[in-house]
């Protein structure tokens, strides 16, 4: 039977097959469940949902950390290259493999033929970033080491040029060491430095102590002025005490984030140093938490990089990308704008009138039968770019696809995040209000590729 209000490519017997069952939508515990939540954990079983039909190769999705590199060319830099990351950092994502039971597979004769184009595309003298958007879209094969490179071109981190990449980088890290020069110091060390500073030009006593006259009024650990060091690093406190507590409970599940390790300190540090950076240059917005999840897919992928002359500037790396990357979300994060036109809510509507568009019949059951209001799900999905609802793994796979669309992630979001409710549609019309909630805000496991796709045809087809 015909549905209507939706479009005739809904119709086919594609939407109409049996769906399995699964009891695999209530394993996903500990979800970031509202603005002030904190994470989700990863899931690893995949099924098809409403009878859609799962690609007979599908991506694997069970990948926590980066496997063993295939023996494929490297895209370098520089002239001087290196087979390898050190050995401590080799045995770490070794040590991962086998804790998180993941299964190592040799690369797919379809990833090493789309491995291929992205050599060919990424050794070109001038990479035509248009190509490279064409073949992103359909997913950058992991443990590869492509992924870092394209997606730093995809931000505009790296230009098209490639004899202006040495440059580029250069002057863009030593920009982020002074930021953090700057930034991170703690008073007592810009106090320090005054006292040393005097006593060279006073040549004063050995003690090397400055006397009370000394201390201007915006150097003194008491002063409420404006101005003083003292003052700004206390107000800054609260926020850094968050920006600890979040990185911290960062993909609990992964040991690139947390444990005990040296390893995963280190990289705990990175991205608190990048988030408490962030804050400082945007005082509007500062820190709003949820940034953390936004920031870590971006970290993993630069310091997984296999070139280790890449992978230890990751921290600058990703500094930069993620303000480009969070420039065209940045208002999703601005309470102040919430009710306006660029803010969230707004974004939210917007997709709502997609779903409108595109499956009436959905769309009125959900907002006006069951009164599920879209702020109660889409918020989460949107201002954490999906890496709540899917393992580690499918979220990387999605950002390929955010990143290389043209008409900017915002859009593309959308259309996901519209996919993502029609493929589960007949769940949701057999629901009522407290299972539609629940369903939306602990999604199952799907088939991303199946997924993307679905997003993809809602782009090319007319209202329904």
């Amino acid at each position: 039977m015909v549905k209507k209000n939706v479009p005739d490519w809904l119709n086919s017997s594609l939407w109409s097959t049996t769906a399995p069952s699964s009891s695999a939508d209530d394993d996903r515990l500990h979800r970031y469940s509202s603005k002030h939540s904190t994470f989700a954990d990863s899931t690893t079983s995949t099924e098809s949902f409403d009878g859609l039909p799962v690609p007979v190769s599908p991506r694997a999705s069970k990948i926590e950390e980066p496997p063993p590199r295939p023996s494929m060319p490297e895209i370098k830099i520089k002239d001087k290259d290196k087979d390898s990351r050190n050995s401590g950092s080799t045995s770490f994502n070794n040590s991962n493999n086998e804790d998180n039971g993941t299964s190592v597979t040799s690369p797919s004769a379809e990833d090493i033929s789309i491995q291929a184009q992205f050599l060919t595309e990424l050794s070109r003298k001038v990479v035509n970033i248009r190509e490279l958007r064409r073949i992103a879209c359909q997913g950058i094969p992991d443990g590869s080491g492509i992924r870092s490179t394209v997606w730093k071109l995809l931000l505009g981190y790296l230009p098209a040029d490639r004899s202006l990449w040495s440059s580029e980088l250069a002057k863009r890290r030593s920009q982020y060491k002074h930021f953090k020069e700057e930034f991170l110091i703690n008073p007592s060390e810009i106090t320090r430095r005054l006292e040393d500073c005097e006593n060279d030009e006073a040549k004063s006593e050995s003690s090397g102590m400055l006397s009370r006259s000394q201390i201007t009024h915006g150097e003194h650990p008491l002063s409420l002025g404006k101005t003083s060091v003292w003052n700004q690093f206390f107000q800054d406190t609260e926020i850094m005490e968050q920006i600890d507590r979040d990185v911290k409970r960062t993909h609990p599940d992964m040991h690139f984030f947390s444990g005990d390790s040296s390893f995963a300190k280190s990289n705990q540090e990175a991205l608190k140093n990048i988030l408490i950076v962030f804050a400082k240059l945007n005082p509007g917005i500062r820190y709003v938490q949820g940034m953390n999840e936004i920031l870590a897919p971006l970290f993993y992928v630069f310091r997984n990089d296999p070139d280790e002359e890449m992978a230890v500037f990751a921290e600058a790396d990703t500094f930069f990308c993620f303000v480009e990357l969070l420039s065209g979300f940045r208002d999703h994060f601005c309470q102040q704008l919430d009710n306006s036109v660029v803010g969230i809510r707004s974004t939210i509507t917007k997709l709502s009138q997609l779903l409108k568009e595109h499956d009436e019949e959905l769309w009125r059951h959900l907002e006006v039968t069951t009164k599920v209001n879209p702020q109660f799900y889409a918020f989460r999905w949107i201002t954490l770019l999906l890496t709540q609802e899917f393992n580690f793994a499918d979220s990387l796979h999605i950002w390929d696809t955010l990143l290389s669309d043209p008409e900017g992630p915002q859009e593309t979001l959308q259309r996901i995040c519209c996919a993502m409710l029609i493929l589960v549609r007949r769940r949701l019309l057999a629901g009522d209000f407290t299972s539609n909630l629940k369903l939306l805000q602990n999604y199952p496991p799907t088939n991303i590729s199946h997924l993307l796709y679905v997003a993809n045809k809602l782009r090319a087809q007319p209202s329904g």
